[in-house]
């Protein structure tokens, strides 16, 4: 079966999209990446976890389902081929742990880019809104990437796959294990902080090796107890946003340490670790890969090795979990997202 699967991370910079033939294994067909207009971005960021109006993410909900739509065209993949879509949308708000909110414990989640737009300009059946599922089943709702890191990179040694995004976060994987083995979490900051405060993006990081770190900022940051705790347990633009930025007038070099040491310190907890396959926007940055090898025992590579391109998986993530949801099966891991049970994620429109 073709599947296509559309995802904006919580960078906020494009759209990615990955065509995949499933049933016999994981074969990607196609991929692309067309990033969003800059008044489009901007749009996004001013409501995400913001002060907003309704009818901006409304008209923004109905317009990202336009854009995903036209991005399915750009992998140059006959649309009469693909029976299913996969789409993930753009997350504006993603609040895993229950906070008090008028008398109730809730946790919540909010992905703008309106399937039903997707369904009707491809004439495919779409679906889309993963995560409240998981929620519903008492999980965090993230991280969600697990369910396929186990399908490409189960091995008879440990290995933990890394995506860096906005929100960094690893999947551990240990020799030999079953799917429900897999341990999952983010570790804090992925290109977030980096690209807040060295707009769009520092490329390759020459900025931050350039300049000088900010050691006691670095190791206030550090002692936040979100980084001892232990899985499942998941973050976002809601803990290192706009907000964050402000209120720490962090740097370009002690963002990019920050993202380093925290993932390293999530890594570090797994020492039979013997591989770490990292993909996401963060691949690029070589300091921060650096700095990376530097700090973790084990072999530091990427998703390319694999043949699976850095910018690539999470596209492919909702490919599988669309296909898994055809098919009637969970997409969840219980012991990645804290969720009580496994259960069908996702919304069908046709």
């Amino acid at each position: 079966m073709r599947v296509a699967g559309l995802i904006s991370g919580t960078s906020v910079d494009g759209i990615d999209v990955a065509v995949v033939d499933m049933g016999d294994g994981i074969h990607v067909v196609s991929t692309a990446t067309v990033s969003y207009p800059p008044d489009v971005r901007a749009a996004i960021l001013s409501v995400s976890n913001a002060a907003t109006h309704t009818s901006t993410i409304a008209r923004l909900n109905f317009l990202l389902g336009e854009l995903f739509a036209e991005a399915l065209e750009r992998t140059g993949v006959p649309m009469e081929t693909i029976e299913l879509i996969g789409s993930h949308g753009q997350t504006i708000f993603h609040e895993g742990e229950p906070v008090e909110f008028l008398g109730r414990k809730i946790a919540s989640t909010l992905q703008i880019g309106e399937a039903a737009v997707i369904a009707e300009r491809t004439g495919i059946e779409t679906i889309a809104d993963f995560r409240p599922s998981d929620m519903a089943a008492g999980g965090k709702g993230a991280p969600l990437v697990p369910f396929l890191d186990y399908q490409l990179f189960h091995s008879e040694h440990a290995r933990i796959a890394l995506n860096i995004g906005g929100i960094a976060n690893i999947t551990v994987i240990p020799a030999n294990a079953k799917l429900g083995d897999v341990i999952a979490l983010d570790t804090g900051p992925g290109n977030m902080v980096m690209d807040a405060v060295a707009p769009p993006f520092d490329r390759d990081g020459e900025l931050a090796r350039s300049r000088e770190l900010n050691v006691a900022l670095l190791d206030r940051l550090l002692v936040d107890p979100y980084y001892r705790r232990e899985p499942p347990k998941s973050c976002g633009r809601e803990q290192y946003g706009a907000e964050f930025v402000r209120e720490t007038g962090i740097d370009i070099a002690t963002a990019t340490e920050l993202t380093a040491r925290t993932i390293a310190m999530a890594i570090g907890r797994y020492p039979e670790t013997r591989e770490v396959i990292v993909s996401g926007g963060g691949a690029h940055n070589r300091f921060l890969m650096e700095r990376l090898a530097a700090l973790v025992t084990a072999r530091v590579t990427t998703t390319a090795e694999f043949g699976i391109g850095v910018d690539t998986k999470e596209a492919i993530l909702f490919a599988l979990l669309a296909y898994q949801t055809f098919q009637g099966r969970a997409g969840n891991l219980p012991s990645a997202t804290g969720a009580r049970k496994a259960v069908i994620l996702g919304k069908i429109c046709r």
